[in-house]
């Protein structure tokens, strides 16, 4: 293995929460601002948007740079909105989003969660994708809420990027894991030894750590509690850093603390890099759209000065892995009284239970865990385990369309995930997908290609919101495994221009570094999440069977 124990860049991010740093290490100011505790961002955020409205009052011009105020900006400045902010067209994207619409695939809820999954019958409409596995879905999810949180901006009233403060870095630095550190955050840090995570016990296996009152998780975004399997993957990554620790200290006993700590966190951050780059992205993009970008450049999403932001045409774009989630999964195999917990993501039923019938975040039971090789194909054997995504496409689960209120940050409707990302085309003010083609020249949908859009709006039709113009072009254009042209142009473009505008990212300090840690063919390169998860130790070899009478792993603390 690749010794790791080189000595720490003290040009890190995480420097400003570490008081212990020596105050003359260098550090990108823009950096230093975007890495303040998340309370202190949103206090500065009211200074920084009452600043933005007298710039505005005063007509002044260019707009303000959004990479110098931590809020939103676009990546197409000059192109009309796709539809005027009237009752008439958000009553026409409440009616193309609601439940039972044309984007509801009406599965048939009844037949349960285990039918949903393996009656290829009740797959014909809401089609499997042969090519990602289920924990595509999560992982893509954990990515948004490391770079995006939203928190002011109203659905389907316009409000400008500019004054939208982004509560999250910009970068994929893993801030929703790491907060402000364990000198800004020491409530998500174990006391026995500060810089390891506290983790806690579901009963059988790892949880995060939760309020023992309410069971409301204690980390650094609520929304990775959303669901159990992202509540789970933010804790592999606990765990990860964990063991991270653990190898630096092994490697150099003598090392400080805080030395300890940067060289864990730069590693836990660099391999979940060089997964985002290697596998998620590939997953998702045709190669050659990432391989262009790569070679020749970006030619959308330009910062000026280099300073990275996040665009809400991607904001946007990038909600298309909603219509890959899944009506039911399987949980694990054997956490059920020695049986599969099969749930449906979310269901009704499940609204007040200490532990759900479904597969909500927010509790705590012995069954609630995640089995990986449900999600990832860890090979071998376990190969029979596991289960595709849904197709990106216009057709979307049905228990999407009626969301628990408690998955949404504000807990105000509407319910249906479908309206809420639609109406998000109106608050940005966002072009329509043929303009953005038309700029981008890219062939656009047809008209006929768009028809079953005339009943809702005609308007619709030449002038598409956005976001169902992009899970339109997937289906049409890629059969639904991958992004189409339009799509896959604006996530290839931001997600390798934040990891290239990133002054701490591999591809930015050492361009030509590879995975140090074990790999599953002793590859580095060949790096992948199941690898990550081995390493944390939540893989399903590390793990014993439940019923077969032997004792389950508890971590506690920051034990293994």
């Amino acid at each position: 293995m690749t010794d790791i124990t080189s000595e720490p860049i003290l040009t890190s991010k995480l420097a400003n929460n570490n008081p212990g740093i020596n105050k003359e290490t260098t550090m990108n100011p823009l950096t230093q601002f975007k890495k303040t505790p998340i309370l202190s961002l949103l206090i500065m955020a009211s200074l920084t948007i009452f600043a933005a409205l007298t710039a505005m009052s005063a007509l002044a011009t260019p707009p303000p740079d959004p990479a110098l105020t931590g809020n939103f900006g676009r990546m197409f400045r000059n192109l009309p909105p796709f539809a005027p902010p009237n009752n008439a067209v958000r009553d026409a994207l409440m009616e193309l989003g609601r439940e039972g619409g044309i984007m509801d695939a009406n599965d048939d809820l009844a037949a349960g969660p285990v039918a949903l999954i393996t009656d290829p019958n009740l797959q014909l409409i809401n089609r499997n994708n042969p090519t990602h596995t289920a924990g595509v879905t999560f992982f893509g999810q954990f990515l948004d809420h490391d770079m995006t949180f939203d928190q002011r901006s109203r659905l389907g009233f316009p409000t400008q990027p500019i004054i939208s403060q982004n509560a999250r870095t910009c970068f994929f630095d893993l801030d929703s894991i790491y907060a402000g550190g364990p000198g800004g955050n020491p409530e998500l840090y174990d006391l026995a030894d500060p810089i390891k995570f506290l983790i806690e016990s579901g009963g059988q296996y790892e949880d995060l750590p939760r309020d023992p009152i309410n069971h409301v998780a204690i980390i650094g975004d609520p929304r990775n509690d959303e669901n159990m399997m992202i509540a789970g993957l933010h804790t592999a990554f606990l765990l990860f850093h964990n063991h991270a620790v653990d190898l630096v200290r092994s490697q150099n006993p003598s090392i400080t603390d805080l030395q300890a700590y940067f060289q864990a966190h730069r590693l836990t951050v660099w391999h979940y890099e060089w997964m985002i780059l290697h596998e998620f992205l590939p997953h998702i993009l045709p190669q050659s759209v990432i391989d262009d970008v790569l070679t020749n450049g970006r030619h959308f999403y330009n910062p000026l000065r280099n300073e990275a932001f996040i665009p809400v045409e991607y904001q946007i774009t990038y909600r298309f892995g909603h219509s890959m989630v899944r009506p039911s999964y399987r949980a694990n195999l054997h956490g059920d009284n020695g049986q599969p917990f099969f749930g449906m993501i979310f269901d009704p039923a499940g609204e007040g239970s200490p532990d759900p019938v479904d597969l909500r975040g927010g509790a705590r039971a012995p069954r609630r865990f995640v089995g990986w090789q449900t999600f990832f194909d860890f090979g071998g054997a376990y190969s029979a385990d596991v289960r595709p995504n849904k197709r990106i496409d216009t057709i979307v689960s049905t228990p999407l369309f009626r969301l628990p209120l408690g998955t949404i940050f504000n807990g105000m409707p509407p319910d249906s995930l479908m309206q809420r990302n639609l109406l998000r085309c109106l608050t940005w003010m966002l072009p329509s997908g043929q303009r953005i083609a038309r700029a981008m020249g890219i062939p656009e949908l047809s008209n006929t290609e768009l028809a079953e859009l005339q009943p809702i709006r005609p308007s619709f039709v030449e002038s598409t919101p956005l976001f169902y113009y992009i899970l339109k072009e997937a289906q049409l254009r890629e059969d639904g495994l991958y992004l189409g042209p339009v799509g896959a142009r604006i996530v290839a473009e931001v997600f390798i221009g934040l990891l290239q505008l990133d002054p701490d990212s591999y591809l930015s300090v050492q361009p030509n570094w590879v995975p140090t840690l074990p790999t599953h063919d002793g590859t580095p390169e060949s790096f992948r999440m199941i690898d990550f998860l081995t390493f944390a130790g939540v893989d399903p070899t590390s793990r014993p069977v439940v019923e077969s009478g032997k004792r389950p792993r508890i971590y506690i603390g920051h034990a293994r």
